[in-house]
């Protein structure tokens, strides 16, 4: 089953709560990254959580092994669901963060690689990697780095699921952002994307979607829509 994740891509504490008065258990996860975190710190994780909420903390740490593990470790004592390193930080670096999760014992969070952000193609791809290749190519092999070294699942777009299936098999999560619902109401800087059913079809097992919830006059209902989509409909 697919579960759902709502990106609190918003720019107050005030802000968050009111969507989670709203949204309540409608979502499975609920998402803070980098944006919403900057301005309110651990905080708000912390009243999330206390509230029973799973929260996905998307930070993507990328330093060095000893700096990242004990920013994992940090996450997981503030009871986290799940979190995000970056796979370009190299095998030691996920290898540190998958054993600074790992010492967390109960409160162990999902340690999820990501690997090509969403908003790349191949040329911006090949500006940062100095070298041509598909953008499939470097997240399956970015893939198989976090899976050798202990990560719990992988970040990727859409159209990458299915490859990464096909090479990492059934156990390793897939954590896919990237999600338009149809008709597509706007132009943004994500470049790979498909609909909730397509992605659920291709295999991924959670799927985060924003704004057409949160911005929505009634939130319920696309998330209904969205759960429908996902075969979820009967929830």
């Amino acid at each position: 089953m697919t579960k759902l994740i709502l990106a609190l891509n918003v720019d107050s504490k005030e802000r968050a709560r009111e969507i989670y008065q709203r949204v309540g258990s409608g979502v499975d996860v609920y998402k803070i990254g980098i944006d919403l975190w900057t301005r309110t710190g651990p905080e708000l994780v912390k009243e999330f959580v206390s509230q029973g909420a799973e929260v996905f903390l998307d930070l993507k740490f990328c330093d060095i092994p000893s700096v990242v593990a004990k920013a994992v470790a940090a996450a997981a004592e503030l009871g986290v669901k799940m979190l995000t390193v970056h796979t370009m930080g190299g095998a030691a670096m996920l290898y540190s963060a998958v054993k600074a999760a790992q010492a967390a014992g109960e409160k162990k969070p999902l340690v999820l690689g990501v690997t090509v952000l969403t908003s790349f193609d191949r040329s911006a791809l090949a500006q940062v990697t100095g070298c041509d290749q598909e953008v499939e190519t470097r997240v399956v092999a970015l893939a198989e780095l976090a899976q050798s070294m202990g990560c719990d699942g992988v970040v990727a777009a859409p159209l990458e699921i299915k490859l990464i299936r096909k090479r990492c098999g059934p156990k390793l999560a897939i954590v896919t952002p990237g999600i338009r619902l149809e008709p597509v109401s706007q132009i943004d800087d994500q470049a790979r994307t498909l609909t909730p059913a397509a992605a659920a079809q291709a295999g991924a097992d959670y799927i985060v979607v924003g704004r057409p919830i949160y911005e929505a006059a009634d939130p319920g209902l696309v998330i209904a829509e969205i759960k429908k989509q996902l075969g979820r409909g009967d929830e």
